[in-house]
């Protein structure tokens, strides 16, 4: 599975780097994807994170 992070849409609340700071991090306001796929083990997370997002702005692609 892969996150992807719509740069133009993030408004920067860092609620999805909170929620899994293993695969989502901080970069100049806008949030960015850590590595290349999520693992297995943080596969729920990284939804959660995206599914948090108050403007939609991650999409997990598998």
């Amino acid at each position: 599975m892969k996150a992807i992070v719509d740069a133009d849409a993030c408004v920067g609340c860092g609620l999805c780097a909170n929620i899994c700071a293993e695969v989502y991090q901080m970069q100049d306001d806008k949030a960015i994807v850590i590595g290349n796929s999520i693992t297995d083990d943080l596969l729920e997370s990284a939804k959660e994170a995206a599914t948090s997002c108050p403007v939609e702005a991650i999409k997990i692609e598998g």
